[in-house]
């Protein structure tokens, strides 16, 4: 049980980690590139994490159930099955307003960029905080429900 819950809260801290670190560092300083260099280096973030992202919030989505699971005879069941409910409408969210997005930056040309592309990686940014919000909130529960 103990390597079970490392590893789920490992899993999700990481992604936490991951993404405030797009949010907090690596998005402030793509946006002081000139706009070449940050269609190209926005659309590689985007392909790979495109690819990447998808894998691991489904694993961090399989280790809150099993250990919802584990626990589903314990009072600490409801914490378990609020952060797994908060990752589900997550992953929602993601497929519905910011995957469309990702992909349209994930396709940007360097030396063709579109009139006011520049507006798709500002709205995937606002999208995306608020989704850091969500898994942060999710996060809070699951220690809850580990930790109670």
């Amino acid at each position: 049980m103990q390597i079970l819950d490392i590893l789920t809260i490992l899993c999700v801290g990481f992604m936490i980690g991951n993404e405030l670190t797009v949010s907090l560092f690596i998005n402030p300083v793509v946006r002081q590139l000139d706009e070449g260099t940050q269609a190209k280096i926005l659309r590689l973030f985007a392909a790979l994490l495109g690819k990447a992202m998808p894998v691991w919030y489904g694993i961090s989505l399989l280790l809150m159930l099993i250990e919802a699971y584990a626990r589903r005879h314990e009072p600490a069941l409801s914490s378990l099955l609020i952060a797994s409910a908060v990752w589900i409408a997550v992953i929602v969210f993601s497929i519905a307003a910011l995957v469309p997005i990702n992909d349209r930056i994930a396709t940007l040309k360097d030396g063709s960029l579109p009139e006011g592309w520049q507006q798709q990686p500002k709205k995937w940014e606002t999208l995306h905080r608020w989704r850091i919000l969500s898994i942060t909130a999710a996060m809070i529960f699951l220690l809850h429900g580990i930790l109670r």
